[in-house]
């Protein structure tokens, strides 16, 4: 097994969502067509390994790829149920789910169509970058591996579980999620509206939710979500997804007819953008919102940023600077995050009455708003002070001690 060539003017390392995005817009953009790329990835991305649920506002990029959408949302709590749609606090939003099989195909099409980009499995174990030559350490090759390059993007995320006892004041907590997408005859969705959480489950474990997206009337992804330090085993996930489509849906009898399980880092681990000469991209380049864990958006505004650079500037030296120079998320956001964090993580306030009251107090446009980092400060006060004052009080001088 060898690389299909020595030299490219980009590597990618990973070839997930924050690869493809920047990949696509770098090869329609026009400006690089003398360029080559190469992707390594572990997977061939041909399963549907994940679902991207986000909501935003128009158009987006990956319009063409988007499954299912939705104008109206829900969340519920015992005693609660919030109706967040157009006429109650949406303000334009819409709530999209883009399938991660549609998406690496579509990519994958054009990308090759290109002949610019070649795709090379293999498992990256460490890499550095050093006088334009890239030293690869891959499993499946026992030396290692030199490729010549200038600009190396990792998205492949550091294994956090060593830090917690190296770092004060680290968190990192597991969402955790096992999705299976139903069929029957007893369900009657109504298409245009999604629950966004329902915290109507045990909250034994920590905070425990439910997504349910329906695809048509008699067919949806149901998600059980949890916010704790460790996994459940296999079979605590598939009782808690049975009891609540029994309980809540009403339904006993359903067809499974898809499944995923994911787990993503909500933590307040510094991700370094730039590290041993590699940029980093997605999650290992903080494009992971700590307090939610919700990524891709962030994901496509990143891409369009670092997009800008390379398509406008020839010199390698005037790109890495410029990149190097790229705006960071704004501090406060950081320690928002972290002072959620802190609230969830030392039990200051159960975790599903803070959401619950979050889409209570506030309209759904300015949370999600919120959570996207682009309030301003007024706003993020009014926000802030609709939440429990001691809990968070607490937590924030927990946060900063």
């Amino acid at each position: 097994m060898t690389l299909p060539a020595s030299r490219y003017d980009i590597v990618f390392l990973g070839g997930g969502a924050a690869t493809l995005s920047l990949l696509m817009r770098l090869v329609r953009s026009g400006s690089c067509a003398d360029q080559r790329f190469l992707v390594i990835d572990s997977s061939d991305k041909k399963i549907n390994d994940r679902t991207w649920c986000y909501w935003e506002k128009g158009t987006g990029y990956f319009e063409a790829v988007v499954h299912r959408r939705w104008s109206g949302l829900d969340v519920k709590n015992v005693g609660v149920d919030l109706d967040l749609g157009f006429d109650s606090g949406l303000d334009g939003y819409e709530y999209k789910m883009i399938r991660g099989k549609d998406f690496y195909n579509y990519c994958h099409v054009e990308l090759q169509k290109s002949g610019q980009v070649d795709f090379f499995q293999a498992t990256v174990l460490d890499a550095s970058l050093d006088s334009a030559q890239l030293r690869l350490e891959l499993k499946e090759f026992s030396e290692p591996v030199l490729v010549s390059t200038t600009l190396v993007f990792n998205s492949i995320a550091p294994d956090l579980s060593a830090l917690r006892s190296q770092r004060k004041g680290f968190i990192n907590i597991l969402q955790h999620f096992k999705g299976i997408t139903i069929e029957s005859s007893e369900l009657n969705f109504d298409t245009s509206r999604a629950t966004l959480m329902d915290f109507r489950t045990p909250q034994t474990h920590g905070t425990s939710f439910f997504y349910v997206m329906p695809l048509e009337k008699n067919k949806a992804l149901v998600e059980y979500t949890l916010f704790t330090p460790s996994l459940l085993k296999p079979a605590e996930y598939d009782l808690g997804l049975k009891n609540y489509i029994g309980e809540q849906l009403g339904v006993s009898n359903y067809q499974v007819v898809e499944k995923e399980f994911g787990v993503i880092p909500m933590t307040n681990y510094p991700f370094k953008f730039y590290d041993r000469g590699l940029f980093n991209i997605g999650t290992a380049g903080g494009q992971t919102k700590g307090s939610s864990g919700y990524t891709f958006r962030f994901i496509q505004k990143r891409s369009d940023e670092i997009a800008r650079i390379l398509c406008s500037e020839s010199k390698v030296s005037d790109v890495v600077k410029k990149l190097q120079a790229l705006s960071k998320t704004p501090a406060r956001f950081h320690f928002y995050d972290n002072v959620l964090l802190n609230v969830l993580w030392h039990h200051y306030h159960p975790g599903d009455q803070v959401f619950t009251r979050l889409f209570q107090k506030n309209k759904a446009s300015q949370v999600f708003r919120f959570l996207d980092n682009e309030t301003s400060l007024p706003e993020e006060i009014r926000i802030i002070s609709s939440l429990p004052t001691g809990p968070f009080l607490k937590a924030a001088l927990h946060s900063m001690g």
